[in-house]
């Protein structure tokens, strides 16, 4: 199973859409057994999948190891792809995963039900903490969502850091600009300035998912949305073969 964190230090840069619909190609595109995980205490990923709100403050409970993962999984309504909700529990996760002082508590969950899903996505909350560190020493490759302005390089830099500094192997970065306006000069010099890095476009087929409560894909599937979340989900593929060739190469035998 790959662990795919979607993660920035920053809030508002369009994190829980990306992750809402990465999870989304990864059931309908690739076919793979998906769960998509809401670290956020907004639940953010609940409410675009439609949801019932979560009726008790549970999240916090499997970290401590009360309650088994599968007693908080629910359907979506799309073949293949399940979400594990957040609630207003996990706001004291952080001090609680501190107390504990297990570094790979995060980690250790995802082991617990790889053999159930081949892909699992987090969408992690925006800021630097014990959390952020666990996703970190948890995740097979980390997606950082880059709205084209300064304040976000400046971002992007400090999850680089973070992830050196709290991981000895650290996992691999893809930035991905989101909300891009090419109208917009700023944006346009900085899509000339990293042409490689995927791009999401805002558009309004991406504002009204959250109005429908469904994904680009499923919503409006001819879209320039709809488009560039596939493309980035093949490119995501594509690395996530190459790390597995590379680990089967140096298994021994």
């Amino acid at each position: 199973m790959a662990v795919i964190a979607v993660y920035s230090s920053k809030g508002g840069v369009g994190k829980t859409t990306m992750a809402t619909n990465l999870g989304w190609c990864s059931a309908q595109r690739s076919g793979h057994r998906t769960l998509l995980w809401d670290l956020d205490p907004a639940d953010g990923a609940g409410f675009m999948f439609a949801l019932d709100a979560p009726r008790k403050r549970q999240a916090r409970s499997l970290f401590a190891g009360d309650i088994p993962a599968h007693t908080l999984i629910q359907p979506s309504s799309f073949a293949g792809l399940d979400l594990l909700p957040a609630d207003s529990s996990l706001r004291e996760l952080d001090a609680m995963l501190l107390r504990m002082g297990q570094r790979h508590r995060l980690a250790t969950l995802c082991k617990n039900i790889e053999r159930s899903y081949d892909r699992l996505i987090l969408d992690c909350p925006a800021m630097l903490n014990e959390l952020s560190a666990q996703v970190m020493r948890a995740a097979s490759l980390v997606i950082v969502p880059l709205p084209p302005s300064p304040l976000s390089a400046r971002a992007f830099d400090f999850v680089v850091e973070e992830i050196r500094r709290t991981t000895k192997r650290p996992p691999p970065i893809l930035p991905v600009y989101s909300m891009i306006d090419r109208r917009r000069a700023l944006h346009r010099e900085a899509l000339a300035t990293n042409p490689l890095w995927p791009a999401i476009p805002m558009v309004s087929a991406l504002e009204q998912c959250a109005v429908h409560r469904r994904p680009v894909g499923a919503l409006a599937p001819h879209s320039p949305a709809a488009g560039a979340f596939v493309r980035l989900w093949d490119g995501i593929e594509h690395k996530l073969a190459q790390l597995a060739a590379k680990a089967a190469a140096v298994q021994p035998g």
